[in-house]
């Protein structure tokens, strides 16, 4: 009978111990989004005739996984600034929209900087939850991690912004501000943290192929939440020990990633996006009315119709090569300014516009940003640098990709970057490199934005230059406007001319 009793007390301890053991495996869900840019409402993407996004019916989405398990709702950047519906209000109504639903965490993005700093502040003072950014000093709030608890999990989340932040944004409403490398910053936080969390997660707004780069330098990520180059990974994306994740943009699509955890260890990780449309009475009801009233008070100013587009204007590929929409739009600054050449970024440009009518809102939403046009006298050497950078990073999508008038240029992606470009032609002419032309743009790129540096140089190549309120001055000026934004230029040009159908042509032609 001992013996009996013995065996049966070792079993029990077993079966306890597996009890245990079973007991403190959890599963948790992470829900994420990444630049929304304000896109509240519904819309059909360029070249489709299918609406997708609409905020409140993520809303809804999001509440009904949310009851299946415990759940985390994080931003990785981008969410302030982008549609009229954000912009006319400074990014007030996408902060009421996700203090609604209760998200966890957001990471600032290089387009929160946008509006300035003062309106930053306001905004981050405004949010029921924490503003990360681990590797930017100096704005007051900004919180390096977070911690929660999840399901009896320890979560700790850290937030990174680019470090390109200065020159994706323009420079006045970054001044006295610091931007680390992530790499720099991430390994002290992660050796820190994790003595005191189950799972590390980075929130980062570096961009997908930044990201890879970074899971594969810095060991201890667990998950990077993704954002900035707005890429579509259906589903997670494995680096070294590292799972990267990423949910395109405006809404368009929610990533739903499911953890268990065990002991402290990941044994299960699966996740997937899943897109979201206007099914009717799938949407979070206060969230719709929050949209609707929103737009009520943008609509008598934004519905006024200004003239006609014979054609689709394409504002979605400006980033890999000329379109009608980004030749119409430098053509307008050149006129305007009455220079030889002009030139910006396509990632200035950030939604295309259907044929037919032309809305004051239309134009609000392509062209979002406050800036205003400036010209002056630079040599054909600065614009060949300029042309070389506009094309540096063709691969990577990035918004630097050039839209030009006056001008004409061939360049080669089989080429090394810097030595890219050829047979560029000024009014019909080759270009001469020691002869001085006219370039208009706009404030942020001579500003030496976007990486633009040939612009900043060349105006700073004079005893009197300054930039003061964001209000730039050198002697090689010879226009500048700064009364008006480039959108308002553009909406008169439209008014004047009623109807317009540009067309591509050839101005940039990409050779083998």
């Amino acid at each position: 009978m001992k013996r009996f009793a013995l065996i049966i007390l070792i079993l029990c301890f077993f079966a306890c111990l597996s009890s245990d053991v079973s007991a403190v495996q959890t599963e948790i869900r992470i829900l994420y989004v990444n630049d929304f840019h304000g896109f509240a409402e519904p819309y059909k993407p360029f070249g489709s005739e299918e609406l997708l996004g609409g905020i409140a019916y993520l809303a809804g989405r999001v509440e009904t996984l949310r009851r299946e398990k415990p759940s985390l709702l994080l931003a990785a950047g981008d969410m302030i600034q982008g549609n009229d519906w954000a912009n006319l209000f400074q990014g007030e109504s996408v902060l009421e929209i996700m203090n609604a639903m209760r998200f966890d965490g957001m990471v600032l993005g290089n387009h929160e900087f946008d509006f300035g700093q003062d309106v930053l502040k306001k905004r981050i003072s405004a949010a029921h939850f924490p503003v990360l950014g681990a590797n930017v000093q100096g704005v007051d709030r900004v919180k390096p991690y977070m911690i929660t608890q999840l399901g009896g999990i320890t979560v700790a989340v850290i937030g990174v912004v680019t470090d390109e932040t200065p020159v994706s944004t323009h420079p006045k409403n970054v001044e006295g501000l610091l931007f680390i490398p992530p790499a720099d910053v991430l390994p002290d936080y992660i050796a820190e943290l994790r003595k005191k969390a189950d799972l590390i997660v980075v929130l980062s707004h570096i961009g997908y192929p930044a990201d890879r780069i970074l899971a594969e330098k810095v060991p201890g990520i667990d998950i990077i939440v993704g954002g900035h180059s707005h890429t579509k990974l259906n589903q997670p994306v494995m680096v070294q020990d590292t799972r990267i994740l990423q949910a395109w943009e405006h809404a368009k699509a929610l990533g739903i990633l499911d953890v268990t955890i065990d002991g402290g260890k990941i044994i299960r990780c699966e996740g997937h996006l899943e897109e979201i449309k206007p099914v009717p009475d799938t949407e979070e009801r206060r969230i719709e009315t929050t949209v609707k009233e929103y737009r009520q008070k943008i609509d008598s100013v934004l519905q006024e119709k200004i003239g006609k587009a014979e054609t689709d204007l394409d504002g979605e590929n400006v980033r890999k090569g000329e379109t009608n929409f980004g030749d119409f739009v430098a053509d307008v600054i050149r006129l305007t300014a009455g220079s030889d050449v002009a030139i910006i970024n396509g990632g200035g440009i950030r939604t295309s516009i259907k044929q037919g009518d032309i809305l004051v809102r239309n134009i609000y939403s392509a062209l979002p940003f406050d800036n205003y046009l400036i010209a002056f006298r630079i040599s054909g050497r600065r614009i060949r640098e300029t042309l070389e950078h506009g094309v540096s990073a063709v691969e990577e999508g990035a918004g630097r990709f050039p839209q030009v008038s006056g001008l004409t240029f061939t360049y080669s992606l089989s080429s090394p970057r810097g030595a890219r470009t050829r047979d560029i032609f000024i009014a019909g002419k080759p270009i001469e490199p020691d002869s001085e032309y006219t370039v208009a743009t706009n404030d942020f790129l001579a500003a030496g934005g976007d990486g633009y540096r040939a612009f900043g140089d060349a105006l700073k190549e004079t005893d009197d230059f300054s930039i003061t309120g964001g209000m730039i001055q050198s002697e090689k000026i010879v226009y500048s406007d700064y009364s008006r934004w480039l959108r308002d230029g553009v909406i008169a040009y439209i008014r004047e001319k009623k109807v317009i159908a540009p067309s591509v042509e050839k101005r940039i032609v990409e050779a083998p």
